[in-house]
């Protein structure tokens, strides 16, 4: 039985009849594997995805990327080129009640041998009950299933769906991509290709920035710049005028809880880390204009301050712990400028990890060793009893010794003695911190060496 948007109200739509009256990225909308623009690394001349689709082989898949790359788009592609049934669900509405009705008739019209392409946009949304009742369809090939998602499937999907599922990364679309698809929009009569339309290569260059590789996006913007611009003698002409009017401030891809958002945290820690101040500076402004909290990244440099500068040069902390209290009292978009300062102080400053490696070397002794006790000579004696069981016995005060260290003393655990937690580097103070160190380590290593008959010897 052929499934129709009235016999199923709003579970999933039909293909839609275009018009003129529709939005441009409609009529727009590729019919043809040819019309896709960008994602040449998938259906390119003899890529992966293209020899499905013309193979008639095509698999349950999940194709991922940012908004407006063409995901609705391919789907409905692959289902004409293929002449599959194209069924549309909602995340948002559909129950699994819904799921499993319309599930068991696809199934029995794959029996007829007529094929079902169930296409589920933001699959990402759907729970995992909802999820799994696609599953036995799915495995038993009843339905190819397509998701799309702009979260990473990774996390999002539950693993028994997932790996029925080939992933497909789609990616967002390039200038260029952009500008032909626009001037391919120009030409064509779906477009605006019965008007005359003046517009310059630079004014379509500054859409296809704006648009950030959304194609969506970049046939929305030209058609609001061509129904805006000057129309005279039967030309319509668009100004750079009428672009900056229509274009204004553009939102920035960044999910502060999902993929991007860690990527871009990612990306700034890691530009400081290799002490680009200028990469830095870019990825923390990516942050803070689309919304980011700046509390949040202050978090994130303090903890860089110690992790990764650490004691090349003690005062990033401070620098760090000031920009977050700076965020704190003032806010955005003030406090922008002070996130600034700690990024590229810390961008330029020496870098040393010795901290962060001796905390995680000291870490695995204390979780998977055994738990010794506490050396007698460093436990806390407040009462009679514990130093009468020895607790404290031949401590001695380091202010009061020769060179300020009793060298002689124990303080690691008796399996543990000898060991080297913390190994500094020669960078920035560190260096100096360096030699201190093997001066200590030597004034130990001879208190070791002494015959134990020497009257200086023991506690």
């Amino acid at each position: 039985m052929q499934l129709s948007f009235e016999e199923q109200g709003s579970l999933f739509e039909t293909e839609e009849t275009i018009d003129a009256t529709a939005p441009l990225a409609a009529r727009m909308r590729p019919r043809t594997l040819d019309e896709v623009a960008g994602q040449s690394h998938l259906i390119g001349p003899g890529k992966v995805l293209r020899r499905m689709i013309e193979a008639d082989q095509v698999p349950s898949m999940v194709f991922w990327g940012p908004p407006g790359v063409g995901k609705t788009t391919l789907a409905r592609v692959i289902a004409a080129q293929t002449r599959t049934r194209f069924l549309t669900f909602s995340a948002v509405t559909s129950g699994i009640k819904e799921i499993r009705e319309i599930m068991k008739r696809a199934d029995a019209e794959t029996r007829m041998g007529r094929r079902t392409i169930v296409f589920v946009d933001e699959i990402h949304r759907f729970n995992k009950a909802q999820q799994d009742a696609f599953l036995p369809f799915v495995e038993k090939g009843a339905i190819t299933l397509i998701g799309a998602t702009t979260e990473n499937p990774s996390f999002e999907l539950n693993g028994a769906l997932l790996s029925r599922c080939k992933v497909f990364v789609l990616k967002a679309l390039s200038q260029d991509e952009v500008v032909g698809l626009l001037r391919r929009a120009l030409a064509d009569p779906r477009g605006f290709g019965d008007q005359k339309v003046e517009i310059g290569d630079d004014l379509l260059g500054a859409i296809a920035t704006f648009s950030n590789g959304d194609a969506r996006m970049a046939l929305s913007t030209l058609e609001m710049v061509v129904l805006n611009g000057d129309e005279r003698d039967g030309v319509t002409t668009v100004t750079p005028e009428v672009i900056e009017q229509c274009t204004g401030q553009r939102s920035l891809l960044y999910d502060k809880l999902g993929d991007e958002h860690y990527n871009i945290i990612s990306a700034l820690h890691k530009s400081m880390r290799n002490s680009d101040p200028d990469a830095a500076v870019y990825w923390l402004a990516r942050m803070l204009e689309a919304g980011e909290d700046p509390l949040y990244v202050a978090r994130r440099i303090t903890r860089f301050a110690s992790e990764d500068v650490g004691l090349a040069d003690t005062n990033a902390l401070n620098v760090a712990v000031n920009a977050f209290h700076a965020c704190h009292f003032i806010g955005m978009p003030e406090c922008s400028v002070h996130l600034a300062e700690a990024v590229i102080y810390l961008s330029l400053a020496p870098k040393s990890n010795s901290s962060y490696i001796a905390y995680e070397h000291a870490k695995k002794d204390a979780l998977h060793s055994m738990a010794e006790p506490v050396p007698e000579v460093i436990r806390n004696a407040p009462t009679r009893l514990m130093k009468e069981l020895g607790y404290g016995k031949g401590y001695r005060l380091a202010h009061h010794e020769e060179n300020k260290v009793a060298a002689d003393m124990q303080c690691l655990p008796d399996s543990l003695i000898g060991t080297r937690y913390y190994r500094p580097t020669e960078e920035g103070r560190e260096k100096a911190f360096k030699e201190r160190l093997e001066w200590l380590r030597s004034l130990r290593q001879a208190a070791a060496d002494r015959d134990p008959g020497d009257e200086n010897a023991g506690f």
